[in-house]
């Protein structure tokens, strides 16, 4: 697979990486233990250096199994995990005190069976902390060798700028896709004026645009899009507009949906680096050849006048996590 740069201080990833949280988190049961081992491996061997993870993923299961996976070829590849939970789980509230960051460093680097975080990001921004605060702690770990790169997820534009001042800013993941295109407002001209690389998260739509979902799809009990109001079935039904623009240039392209959603953000930036999650190694195989197709600028432009005319409903959060967003 071929490899893009995040950020100007040269962090090399395969141009699209593994999102893990789904294995232990999120989208109903987890997932067996070996067989998500198994999965992360596969990812490796076909050609994906890059793997996100989260303290709160479980809480800390999803950095175990990443950890176990990766830790015969750690040196080969790039693992990302992130801080900003009390007590690292995610129901609770934000904490990004310096202590805090601090011992989840020290925990991170037991799960994950390694001696540096090669990227560390701040899950969520706490209203409690200063960013410079925040931007020092991770400079000070920087220095003493246990992260390599600092990284934000969804943060505004003042919020990165600022952090960024103190210590520089590798990569910013927030959601990006088809299916959510705000960031192209103020987030991607800011991390293109400040050298920062962009990590999308939900590249497919949580699922919407591999073109197997509709209003008829039900998820589990535990499933995280039962309370997404995006995801409502009124909503699944009125969306199904964007996944039949997908499958239309997919038919062109003898490719996939999932394949052309990938390829459409590839398109955008050679600084974007999606992170599609699957559990399953057909999916898995499905979306790693998303990378090697090329969209033209015809193509992108008829993408273009087409998606104008495609109005998206529903919010992609509820309320309470909206308000953790954006800040």
């Amino acid at each position: 697979m071929r490899k893009r740069i995040l950020g100007n201080n040269g962090l090399e990833v395969s141009a699209l990486g593994l999102g893990c949280m789904g294995l232990s988190f999120g989208y109903g049961k987890p997932t067996d233990k070996q067989e998500a081992i198994a999965l992360i491996r596969a990812a490796y061997e076909n050609g994906v250096t890059f793997f996100d993870t989260a303290e709160c993923y479980g809480p800390f299961t999803n950095e175990e199994v990443v950890g176990e996976a990766l830790q015969p070829f750690r040196n080969d590849v790039v693992i990302a995990t992130k801080f900003g939970f009390q007590d690292g789980d995610s129901t609770k509230g934000l904490d990004s005190s310096p202590a805090r960051i601090k011992s989840v460093v020290e925990a991170s680097l037991n799960r994950l069976k390694t001696d540096y975080i090669d990227l560390f990001y701040q899950h969520r921004v706490d209203p409690n902390v200063p960013i410079e605060e925040v931007a020092g702690t991770i400079k000070d770990l920087i220095a003493e060798g246990k992260v390599k790169h600092f990284g934000l997820s969804e943060a505004s534009p003042d919020t990165i700028r600022r952090a960024h001042a103190v210590q520089p800013v590798t990569a910013l993941q927030s959601e990006y896709s088809l299916f959510y295109r705000e960031p192209e407002k103020e987030i991607i001209p800011t991390l293109e004026e400040l050298g920062i690389g962009f990590v999308p998260f939900s590249p497919l739509g949580k699922g919407f645009l591999t073109g197997a979902i509709n209003e008829n799809t039900k998820f589990e009990d535990s499933d995280f899009r039962n309370i997404v109001p995006r995801f409502s079935e009124e909503n699944r039904k009125a969306n199904q507009a964007l996944v039949e623009l997908v499958k239309s240039i997919a038919a062109q392209k003898n490719a996939t949906p999932a394949q052309i959603a990938l390829a459409w953000l590839l398109a955008q930036k050679p600084w974007i680096v999606p992170i599609p999650g699957t559990t399953k190694l057909n999916r898995l195989k499905e979306n790693i050849g998303g990378a090697a197709i090329n969209l033209d600028q015809e193509d992108l432009n008829i993408m273009h006048i087409a998606l104008k005319n495609i109005e998206i409903v529903g919010a992609r959060y509820p309320q309470n996590l909206q308000e953790r967003v954006g800040k």
